[in-house]
């Protein structure tokens, strides 16, 4: 998958990325040119394909990192007035609300446990208790735990209901199966450095034609309205302003990667092969995941941190390092953990010399307890 010495990066973006794809930035690009457009308007269709939105749906990139997007969507489509549902059972949940705030979007919280996922039922019940509500904006994969929420029966909720919906499907774009046209999406939120397999430095939001087309004047900001940057784009084939030349260009070389990998089942089928290895070799080390394998996405897994006092994160992180692979922190408030991210251009077999890291980094830190402190008290 990648050559050099780099650190393998076990994050949910940045990730890894492939040669092909660090090429790819190797050439400048002026932002007006023809050839950069036609590179532009390609990876438009193509992104709107992978959720098989062709028929209703259009694709609108932006500058900056994913939250950015977020924020971009919640300010398009949502007017002033409206009232925002957000089932929250983790740290991107959180960070909706705050957006909310900032935007002056009033918010309803449904609040929940972070290993418990939000279902259709829940948000059913929030909606009919206050019909005030006029869109509910979902995070798919939290990636602060690695939950996996019910898009399809959300979806259906909400449209029952006739509420939009705005999905945060940042960590699952390109690998968790999301098809437009029988789960009703108004605005899909995701980003350059993900599951696509691109560098960061680029947002983008897939949002149905018909909705977006009734957004003018919703914004709150001229740099991130949808509709002002999808309209422009429109009528002269160019960004608005200054676009990140490279990272399109990387993403634009990613996604053919993507297309000749088989799409979006093959990448899925990868990224949980590689987070099926990690977990079985992970749990014969004596660690345990935070969440049950029937909702935990195969995109980051939250493992529970080492009961032995000579355990400390950033020691045992700098002991992995050194063997080769970047962990990531937990992002719990009231147990410790750490994750480990399966995406990127890595496979199994990385996984396997990832468990091995592992353990050779819990040997030579002297770490002989490792199961959860709770898992211990219990024995």
């Amino acid at each position: 998958m990648i050559r050099g010495n780099d650190p393998i990066l076990l994050t949910p973006g940045p990730l890894t990325t492939s040669l092909a794809t660090k090429q790819a930035m190797l050439r400048d690009w002026g932002s007006w040119d023809s050839a950069f457009n036609a590179m532009t308007a390609s990876l438009c269709k193509d992104l709107v394909d992978v959720v098989h939105g062709a028929a209703t749906h259009v694709s609108v990139p932006l500058q900056g990192s994913g939250t950015f997007s977020v924020e971009a969507a919640i300010g398009t489509v949502v007017p002033r007035g409206g009232r925002v549902l957000v089932p929250q059972n983790g740290a991107y949940c959180q960070r909706v609300l705050r957006i909310c705030k900032y935007l002056g979007r009033a918010a309803v919280e449904l609040p929940m446990p972070e290993d418990m996922q939000a279902t259709g039922k829940m948000v059913a019940e929030a909606l009919d208790r206050d019909p005030a509500i006029t869109h509910v904006t979902q995070v798919h994969c939290e990636t602060g735990t690695g939950i996996l929420n019910p898009l399809h029966d959300i979806a259906a909720e909400c449209a029952a209901r006739g509420k939009g919906l705005i999905v945060d499907a940042m960590s699952s774009f390109g690998a968790i199966d999301i098809d437009v046209r029988n789960t009703p999406i108004d605005a899909l939120v995701a980003a350059s450095g993900k599951c696509l397999e691109g560098v960061p430095g680029m947002g983008f939001v897939v949002l149905n034609r018909n909705t977006l087309e009734k957004c003018a004047g919703n914004s709150h900001s001229l740099a991130m309205d949808l509709y002002d940057q999808w309209t422009y784009m429109q009528k002269t084939t160019q960004w608005r302003y200054t676009p990140p030349t490279h990272v399109v260009a990387a993403l634009r070389c990613a996604v053919d990667q993507f297309i000749a990998e088989g799409g979006r089942p093959a990448r899925q089928r990868r990224y949980q092969a590689s987070c099926d290895t990690l977990i079985a070799g992970m749990e014969a080390l004596g660690f345990k995941t935070f969440l049950p394998r029937a909702i935990q996405a195969p995109i980051i897994v939250t493992f529970h941190a080492p009961a032995d006092p000579a355990y400390r994160f950033a020691d045992f992180y700098q002991r992995v390092r050194e063997r080769g692979y970047i962990l990531y922190p937990g992002k719990l408030t009231k147990v410790e953990t750490f994750r480990v991210g399966c995406i990127g251009a890595i496979d199994s077999n990385e996984m396997r010399n990832v468990v091995s890291a592992v353990a050779e980094a819990l040997k030579d830190a002297g770490i002989k307890q490792v199961a959860p402190a709770r898992q211990s008290a219990a024995a």
